[in-house]
């Protein structure tokens, strides 16, 4: 019996670039890529106070034309793309058949007739293949250009004060979730106002070769107002405390929209079918069998992915994410636990090293920036 031979990471085209500046890399969906380089500290408080740089080359970008790409991607995702007008986004699930969300999407409109679809890394090639067959009979096209596009982004309030002389286009005139075509340091690229963080900033995505121009050119306009390169540690972070789904941590098979707090995302009247839509309209109907929802610890211990939680004694769910966070200066964590154990100032316990630690049920997300 032979071993099977170990698949080998992808690598972005920025691999040199990070290596050089001294990153740690780690497997991450099947990518070699930055944990971190100075520190997560350091650089979870650039992108809060300042700007920090990230390279989001492994997630998945899948572009849908055709007279009717609209109709097609609204049978498939949970969302109505059709609703958008041009160079908007939308916040989007594509589901199994059972309601179990598959991967957390944006969706962009580029034209009448073309979208794009930013897919998780780990699940890039799922949501392609499931895309593919769901466009079939459509008058629809799916072009995976995953592994021939970089995607560079900088987050933080100095982010439009450092990108604004590298583009032609007006940053100030883009509106969160929009997106518009342009040239950063002269490279054609597409600039999206979005982000994972919680703060204001910037996704560009150009060719696959071109990306590290594009991370050279911000490198350096940054330099005077100390913007840092970042890793996905604090990208972690930062995404924690402004409430945002991790998929395989807040997001799974096992686990539909509403229980996810986004059952508005759902769109249960919108014209025709969509896979998925009879089982989410019966959760509709009947209730969830679990709630997503933030947790500050007030005891002693940081709460981690998998800790037991419990209500007077009672288990009533599991950590999904959680960290001391930088921001707040407290343990914060998510959990899905019982419907009825979900509201805010709720005092539950999580289980830590055997040990019952008092947490509070609150609100989420944990962190709003400021306006």
């Amino acid at each position: 019996m032979t071993e099977q031979a170990a698949v080998p990471l992808r690598e972005t085209a920025l691999v040199d670039e990070h290596r050089a500046l001294g990153a740690k890399l780690i497997e991450f969906g099947g990518w070699l890529m930055p944990v971190q380089y100075g520190g997560i500290l350091e650089e979870h408080r650039a992108v809060r106070e300042r700007a920090g740089m990230f390279d989001l080359s492994h997630m998945g970008e899948l572009f849908v034309d055709g007279p009717a790409a609209g109709d097609a991607l609204a049978a498939a995702v949970v969302s109505d793309p059709r609703t958008l007008v041009i160079g908007r986004a939308q916040y989007s699930m594509i589901c199994a058949e059972d309601g179990g969300v598959i991967d957390d999407l944006i969706i962009y409109r580029l034209a009448e007739d073309r979208f794009l679809v930013v897919a998780n890394a780990g699940n890039a090639g799922v949501v392609s293949d499931a895309l593919a067959d769901r466009l079939a009979g459509w008058e629809a096209v799916l072009d995976d250009r995953s592994m021939a596009t970089s995607l560079v982004a900088i987050q933080g309030p100095a982010s439009v004060r450092v990108l604004q002389p590298l583009t032609d286009v007006d940053l100030g005139a883009l509106r969160y979730y929009a997106i518009a075509e342009g040239r950063v340091a002269g490279i054609p690229a597409l600039v999206a106002r979005s982000g994972y963080t919680g703060e204001d900033g910037f996704e560009i995505f150009v060719d696959w070769g071109l990306g590290a121009d594009v991370w050279a050119a911000l490198v350096r306009a940054g330099h005077d107002a100390d913007v840092i390169p970042c890793g996905l540690g604090a990208r972690d972070t930062l995404r924690l405390e402004a409430g945002m789904p991790l998929y395989g941590n807040e997001l799974d098979r096992g686990t539909n929209p509403f229980e996810a707090g986004f059952g508005r995302v759902v769109k249960l009247d919108k014209p025709g079918d969509f896979v998925g839509g009879s089982a989410l309209a019966r959760v509709a109907e009947r209730g969830i069998a679990k709630r997503l929802v933030g947790l500050v610890i007030t005891g002693r211990g940081i709460a981690r992915h998998g800790y037991p939680v419990q209500r007077d004694g009672r288990a009533t769910g599991l950590v999904t994410s959680g960290t001391h966070s930088p921001t707040i200066g407290r343990p914060i964590a998510m959990a899905y636990v019982h419907p009825d154990d979900g509201e805010p100032g709720t005092i539950l316990a999580v289980e830590v090293r055997d040990q019952a630690v008092a947490a509070e049920v609150v609100s989420l997300p944990f962190y709003r920036r400021p306006r």
